[in-house]
């Protein structure tokens, strides 16, 4: 074996130290959070089968692949939502339910992208909830995840999977010309989509198409400019539902900054209603995202069920945290004799930790080079 091969995986690193345990309390906060309002704990293995992702739109990324004994193609999970929806349609566990769970996704993202392959998530998923409810039961937990982990300045970003397909089918343009439209605002190639958006310019829809590929911002001004708009009946419920949630989150969050973006695609191919998303300033990863996913157990059974659910980034609410200094750990040398007089003295002393050496020197030794103090319980003998 070469010392190549000892090496870490590219994207893959060792956690340790305060970064860890940062890591760490900040996934038992988010666990006790949805603990508290009575989810249930969920935990799917690691590898799967590469079928259960076919749904999963992994934008510039792709999963780490391998044979099982029978040449079936396995995957280790890209995604925690998925294999959730397996198992609903597997198991035949009565719906409602709501399920959360923590753990790592693997994602092989773009050489010298320098972001990790290996990410820790904690989400949850609520299914058989049908209606807005679930959306903002979901987003109470998002608020209430930043606020306790110790985000203090987070932007919300609201969209809806619905908004940009009723109005492509409204237009009265052919399909290919509405497919080349959708692409040409999903990527923002200006130049092209203002080409096709001019065949459009002297109908109804010509106001509103001007400014679509701009679309996001604060709530009221991307609203003024849904507005001109001309009545498109499937958009109904979807602004509706949209100013529903603003008015709720100004009840019930009023200082949280709320925008919205309805020029962007769907998170993922499944969703099939809202979307949403919380970022800081300066930071290339969302600290959470979720939606609604109506359509998610339907690439698994006949049956569809409605579900929401939303997943924290753990290593970008980890980001956040300013990784506290660690308190200098006192060691406790003792005897073999002396073990019942050691756990006394563990258990009254804080941040302290047994020391295993066999003799006083190397206890001292161990003393000084990892600056810590040393109890000696062998000096009253």
């Amino acid at each position: 074996m070469t010392m190549k091969n000892r090496n870490l995986p590219s994207g893959t690193r060792d956690e340790f130290g305060p970064r860890a345990a940062v890591k760490e309390q900040i996934t038992a906060k988010l666990l006790a959070i949805l603990k508290q309002r009575g989810f249930e704990k969920l935990t799917t293995p690691i590898l799967e089968y590469a079928d259960v992702f076919k749904p999963l739109n992994l934008t510039n990324n792709r999963a780490y692949q391998l044979l099982d004994e029978q040449g079936e193609a396995l995957v280790l999970r890209p995604d925690l939502t998925l294999p959730v929806a397996r198992m609903l349609s597997t198991t035949g566990v009565e719906l409602p339910a709501k399920w959360y769970y923590s753990g790592d996704v693997f994602r092989v993202k773009k050489q010298l992208s320098g972001s990790y392959n290996q990410i820790s998530e904690a989400g949850f998923e609520l299914v058989g909830y049908g209606g807005l409810k679930g959306e903002w039961e979901s987003l109470m937990i998002a608020l209430a995840g930043c606020r306790e982990t110790g985000v203090t300045e987070m932007t919300l970003e609201l969209s809806d999977a619905r908004f940009v397909a009723s109005v492509l089918e409204a237009l009265p343009v052919p399909t290919p010309t509405k497919q080349a439209l959708q692409q040409a605002l999903f990527a923002k190639n200006l130049t092209t989509y203002q080409q096709i958006s001019a065949l459009l310019a002297k109908t109804p829809f010509g106001p509103f198409l001007a400014e679509w590929p701009w679309l996001f911002g604060e709530f009221d001004d991307v609203m003024k400019v849904v507005a001109k708009l001309p009545a498109i009946p499937a958009l109904t419920p979807v602004i509706d539902d949209l100013k529903a949630t603003a008015a709720f989150l100004k009840q019930q969050a009023p200082s949280q900054r709320v925008v919205l973006d309805l020029s962007i695609p769907s998170p993922q191919r499944y969703y099939t209603g809202m979307a949403f998303r919380g970022y800081t300033q300066n930071a290339s990863d969302y600290l959470f995202s979720g939606g609604r996913y109506d359509d998610l157990l339907k690439s698994f059974q006949q049956v569809k069920e409605p579900a929401v659910g939303l997943a924290f980034d753990v290593d970008a609410l980890a980001d956040k945290v300013a990784t506290p200094a660690t308190p200098p750990q006192t060691l406790i040398y003792f005897d073999a004799d002396q073990w019942q007089l050691a756990e006394a003295t563990l258990a009254r002393t804080p941040n302290s930790t047994l020391c295993l050496a066999d003799s006083r020197e190397e206890a001292e030794r161990i003393a000084v080079s990892t600056a810590k103090q040393l109890i000696d319980l062998t000096e009253s003998r």
